[in-house]
């Protein structure tokens, strides 16, 4: 068999089959393995349930690994594919229904069923639940750096430092009113007003690290050239500074007592609202501007966009969001310290930004949902986990120095439409 006839199998065998026919295989993917993953994990002669898809059984036991593939194959591969391939008929058939009724309600209908695949998946066990929040705090990172390295053209190193202000900004709102704590004293207010107050506590740590974001912004948009990478990384290292000098927020001791209130749906829910607010920003007329000023700045200037206004405010946007995630970040681990988001931080938001491909939303997804994963995956190499990745990552900068799915728009209507054989 020729490559061009591999090519043509394998689109013919994946053909034909929307996003809603997938999601429903996945959905009857987690079932099963919900209700017959204990039985089948002891047939196969696992001690448990992969939490990970078997990679982290078969690293740590490589005897398993053939138990280990055949339950990944049983449970997931198997069901989602034949699942999706019989009811491609009907969910092409509901897919066009959805869409020309309602856009909007077909992408309700696409989010509640990833929800419910994502939830019943989680439940297994603790680990996939905290894996899965990181990984949608991660997404909402990797999108707003990807505002600025990718859409605006620039390389900016101020994320943790944003983070870092929407993490303490929001943990004082929550542990501040509502926990007993040795900095703030007794509580002032009843524990169950704090869910209320949670999504204002994030909105004020987002407004916290847009206004820090300033600081940044007007010294380095006077300017050209790699100065703003040399302001944002000393931004980085003087708020990491003023947090460690700072008692009343625990100092180099961190602060720690955050109220239980970043559940799952929480987390998923911000994430959505960050991709979509932050799909149609890049879109808009404002994203536009940016890809200009990115391409060519004096004829961008010459067409009469105001490019340090466009850079300022691209810049105090993605900062907001930044400052939500780190919210959300210190409110998943209930825990914050200064050393946090330091250089590895960085480090690891700029590997998902350009691992994943600038200038797309797909690939801010992509790289922060592949590398969490990956990075969770090696977690029993230990100390060759840190060589296999930067490896991984090498390779892709020599064959796709713009990422894996770089400068690809992202268009819910072509997602959720139906999708035929002659496609």
């Amino acid at each position: 068999m020729t490559k061009t006839d591999k090519k043509h199998f394998f689109s013919r065998l994946f053909s034909g089959i929307p996003v809603l026919g997938w999601l429903l295989g996945v959905l009857i993917a987690v079932l099963l393995e919900r209700y017959l993953g204990e039985a089948l994990a002891e047939i196969l002669g696992l001690p448990k349930i992969p939490v990970l898809f078997g990679f982290v059984i078969m690293l740590k036991k490589p005897a398993l690994i053939p138990g280990s593939l055949a339950f990944v194959i049983l449970i997931y591969i198997l069901p989602i594919w034949i699942i999706a391939r019989l009811s491609a008929p009907a969910t092409n058939a509901a897919a066009g229904f959805l869409v020309r009724r309602s856009v909007g309600l077909s992408a309700m209908i696409h989010l509640a069923l990833l929800y419910a695949c994502i939830h019943i998946w989680s439940d297994i066990s603790a680990y996939r639940v905290l894996a899965l929040k990181l990984t949608l705090i991660s997404i909402m990172l990797t999108l707003s750096l990807n505002v600025v390295n990718g859409y605006m053209g620039e390389f900016s190193c101020s994320h943790p430092g944003f983070m870092a202000l929407g993490a303490y900004v929001c943990s004082i709102f929550t542990v501040g009113p509502f926990i007993n704590d040795r900095f703030f004293d007794q509580a002032i207010l009843p524990l169950f007003l704090a869910p209320y107050i949670f999504p204002v506590a994030l909105i004020f740590g987002g407004l916290a690290a847009a206004a820090g974001a300033l600081f940044v912004a007007i010294p380095s948009f006077r300017t050209r050239g790699d100065y703003l990478a040399i302001i944002s990384l000393a931004f980085m290292f003087i708020v990491k500074s003023l947090i460690e000098n700072l008692e009343f927020v625990g100092g180099p001791r961190g602060l720690g007592g955050q109220p239980d209130l970043a559940s799952l749906p929480t987390v998923f829910i911000w994430t959505v609202l960050c991709v979509w607010i932050i799909n149609n920003f890049v879109r808009s007329t404002l994203g536009k501007a940016m890809n200009a000023v990115r391409d060519d700045e004096l004829a961008a200037a010459a067409m009469t966009v105001n490019t340090r206004n466009t850079k300022m405010t691209a810049f105090l946007f993605a900062a907001f969001w930044a400052g939500v995630a780190g919210g959300l970040f210190a409110h998943v681990l209930r825990y914050v310290n200064p050393g946090t988001f330091g250089v590895q931080n960085l480090a690891e938001v700029l590997a998902m930004v350009y691992f994943g491909g600038l200038n797309s939303v797909y690939g801010s997804i992509v790289g922060a949902v592949s590398l969490n994963l990956l990075g969770e995956a090696l977690r029993p190499l230990e100390l060759f986990k840190w060589i296999i990745i930067p490896l991984l990552l090498i390779l892709v900068m020599i064959f796709r120095p713009k990422g894996l799915v770089a400068f690809k728009e992202f268009d819910p209507r072509r997602v959720l439409q139906p999708k035929l054989k002659s496609e």
